[in-house]
C-alpha cells in the first residue's frame, strides 16, 4: 500500500514524524508536507509565485519532501510531480489542535485530506485535540488502525475521514465513536495593540461558544474523552435550501 502523509504543521513537527513512523509498518510511506507551519490556511493553493520542493533529512536520513506553500499544494505537486501517480491513501496530520466544529473549515491539516478527496483519493485527517500534546504515540495507533479499515472497506468518491484525538492518556480514552461535525465556533476578537514604534496591530483572540452537547458531535464526543470519527464531503451544497428554493419565482420580469 502506498501511502502519502502530509500536514499543515510543517515537515518538522513531531506529529507528522510519528505518523510517518506508524505507518510505515503497513504500507510505503512517502512524506510531502509544508515547509512551514501553515495552520488554519484552510484550503488555499498558490498560484502566482513559483513553488520549491525541498528534501529534508533528519539525522542525515532522508525523511520527505518540503514543500514551500500551501497543505492543498503538497497534495497536488506531490501526486502530480512527485509520486507521478496516485497513491492508494492520503493521511494527513498528526496535527496539533482540535479540527472540530467550525474549525474543519480553516483547517489546512483537513485540506490537506479534502484535496486528495478532490483528486478521488481516500484520505483521512488526523489531530489530537490540544496545541500541547502530550503523546503522538496513540494517535498514530489509531491512523494505522482506520487506515487499514479504509484500504478493506474503501470510501465513497470525494469522501474523507476526519479524525480527532483526545489529549489524554491512552487508557483514559473511552472508545471510537462515529460522529457528525459539530457547530461550535468561535466569537472572534481582534485585540489592538501598540508595537515599540507606537505603531497600532491586531492579534487575533477569541472564546469558544460550545454548543454541542451530544455525544454524536465530534466536538462534545473528544470533550468526553472518545476518539472521533467524522465523514466529511467537499459538496458544500444545502440540499434541504435546495429543495425550498425551487419554489421560489427566481426568473426576473
Amino acid at each position: 500500500m502506498k501511502i502519502l502523509v502530509s500536514n499543515d504543521d510543517g515537515i518538522t513537527s513531531p506529529g507528522i514524524y510519528e505518523l510517518a513512523k506508524a505507518l510505515s509498518e503497513i504500507g510505503e510511506v512517502t512524506v510531502i508536507a509544508p515547509h512551514t507551519e501553515q495552520s488554519a490556511v484552510g484550503h488555499a493553493i498558490t498560484m502566482k509565485i513559483p513553488l520549491r520542493i525541498i528534501k529534508h533529512y533528519i539525522n542525515g536520513e532522508f525523511f520527505g519532501y518540503a514543500v514551500d506553500g500551501t497543505p492543498a499544494d503538497c497534495i497536488k505537486i506531490g501526486i502530480r510531480n512527485i509520486l507521478k501517480e496516485s497513491p492508494d491513501i492520503v493521511v494527513s496530520g498528526i496535527n496539533n489542535g482540535a479540527n472540530t466544529a467550525i474549525n474543519i473549515i480553516y483547517s489546512g491539516t483537513v485540506s490537506a485530506a479534502r484535496e486528495a478527496a478532490i483528486m478521488d483519493v481516500p484520505s483521512i485527517a488526523i489531530s489530537v485535540t490540544s496545541h500541547d500534546v502530550m503523546d503522538f504515540k496513540y494517535a498514530g495507533k489509531v491512523a494505522k488502525s482506520i487506515v487499514k479499515l479504509v484500504a478493506e472497506n474503501g470510501l465513497e468518491t470525494g469522501t474523507l475521514l476526519n479524525v480527532n484525538v483526545p489529549n489524554v492518556p491512552e487508557e483514559e480514552i473511552k472508545g471510537i465513536l462515529l460522529t457528525k461535525q459539530g457547530k461550535s465556533k468561535w466569537d472572534d476578537v481582534y485585540e489592538e495593540r501598540t508595537d515599540p514604534y507606537r505603531k497600532n496591530y491586531y492579534w487575533l483572540t477569541g472564546n469558544l461558544i460550545d454548543v454541542d452537547e451530544d455525544l454524536e458531535t465530534d466536538h462534545f464526543a473528544v470533550k468526553n474523552k472518545y476518539v472521533s470519527v467524522t465523514p466529511i464531503h467537499f459538496d458544500l451544497t444545502d440540499y434541504k435550501t435546495y429543495e425550498k428554493i425551487k419554489s421560489w419565482k427566481l426568473d426576473t420580469d
